[in-house]
């Protein structure tokens, strides 16, 4: 097996090589079993402020179970700052709120106008802040892709929907709070304060007059905060996978629910793949969204006929987006490897330098491989019935119109 090259530490941050801080403690959290009552600990630990952002906001039991917590957070004194997407969060219930403003929670929602016409101005329109992130005290700190959405709101469905996030402690979480807080300002410059007037104090705080950074933990952890956005970091997230993957040696497992991978990636994991690396991709079985899973399987020939594995999830919905790389490296974030992640959204993923961490994720995904899901073997793959080539077919060009129809057409 061909040596993989190491990444190159002399690149700087933003261009593919994250900036790694060490001395911190990352705890895993599966589903929202884990991540809601560890969420709710936070908040309700709080003395001085709170951050939350979210794509979708339910009006559900989660929904519920988060906004009273939130609510008493901002009734004991703690500032609390709610960020939600004007797209995901667009049926945010009235009566949330209401109690929310009223207990003193300050309320932003990031692009609330969504218009389908005119068509070729979607590109924009379509920018949307699919962040999950939180932030407490400047202390702890939770970043992943679970919605604030119950895990078994999908009719019929018996096992919780498949996702993952990570609670932080340590330096790392000054780089999320400075996010979170710099995300907050210019959405609240962008409504010229009119929501929220202290919008200036919170920009200078941004640039690290808030709460001190914490101090590295013994023995912690190495991890970098990657995010992507619109202007000086629109392809970090993608490069960091890239530099990943060229640098796997043994194993890579992806697990990802919206997988549709521009070339440059899906050169990479079939050039991995060539050179001996066992790489593993866990996707979505269940049909979510049919365009989506039409256009994305037709990648499926070339990566498998590279020699990559394939596994489909049907035991309930999968919404990771989480990797290992070898035995040493992880990721967990918001980010799918789709266009709406990599080209046109707001995410955050965090990278992790750690056997650890890694070994609990390795593990986690082999358990969801074994027990809920499928292979798909190429042989049966080049067998497969001409209406659902058909429809496979259709799918993809039907994607790639809308791609150009939006502008991103030659980035992708």
């Amino acid at each position: 097996m061909q040596s993989a090259p190491k990444l190159r530490a002399h690149l700087p941050p933003g261009r593919g090589v994250p900036e790694y801080v060490p001395g911190n403690r990352l705890t895993l959290l599966r589903n929202g079993e884990h991540y809601f009552p560890a969420l709710v600990s936070a908040i309700d630990a709080a003395t001085r402020e709170i951050f939350l952002e979210t794509y979708i906001f339910a009006d559900d039991k989660t929904g519920s179970l988060i906004a009273d917590a939130l609510a008493r957070a901002a009734a004991r004194g703690v500032s609390t700052r709610l960020l939600i997407d004007g797209f995901g969060s667009k049926d945010f219930p009235p009566r949330f709120r209401r109690n929310l403003s009223e207990a003193g929670v300050q309320i932003l929602i990031f692009r609330p106008q969504v218009s389908p016409w005119p068509p070729w101005r979607q590109g924009t329109r379509l920018r949307r802040m699919h962040r999950k992130m939180a932030c407490v005290d400047g202390a702890v700190a939770f970043v992943g892709g679970i919605n604030i959405i119950d895990d078994y709101n999908t009719p019929g469905q018996t096992p919780p929907r498949h996702d993952y996030s990570v609670r932080i402690e340590g330096p790392l979480v000054a780089k999320v709070r400075a996010e979170a807080s710099r995300l907050w300002s210019r959405v609240s410059w962008a409504t010229l304060g009119r929501r929220w007037p202290g919008w200036r104090a919170l920009h200078r705080s941004a640039d690290h007059s808030g709460p001190r950074a914490a101090k590295a933990l013994p023995e912690g952890q190495r991890a970098a905060l990657v995010v992507r956005d619109n202007l000086r970091h629109r392809r970090d997230i993608e490069l960091a996978y890239l530099k990943r993957i060229g640098a796997a040696r043994e194993d890579i497992i992806i697990a990802c629910a919206y997988f549709f991978p521009g070339r440059r990636l899906r050169l990479a994991l079939a050039g991995a793949a060539r050179r001996g690396v066992r790489v593993t991709l866990l996707l979505q079985g269940k049909v979510e969204y049919a365009l989506l899973h039409y256009a994305s399987r037709a990648l499926y020939g070339r990566l498998l006929g590279a020699g990559v594995r394939i596994y489909e999830y049907h035991r309930s919905f999968l919404h990771a987006k989480v990797a290992v790389f070898d035995d040493d490296a992880a990721c967990v974030g918001s980010s799918n490897i789709d266009p709406m992640s990599l080209l046109l959204a707001r995410e955050a993923n965090v990278f992790v330098e750690d056997r650890r961490f890694t070994g609990e994720l390795r593990q986690s995904l082999h358990r969801a491989m074994h027990e809920g899901a499928r292979r798909v073997p190429l042989r049966t793959w080049r067998r497969m019935p001409v209406l659902k080539r058909l429809a496979i077919w259709a799918g993809y060009r039907v994607a790639r119109l809308l791609m150009a129809v939006y502008g991103y057409g030659r980035e992708h």
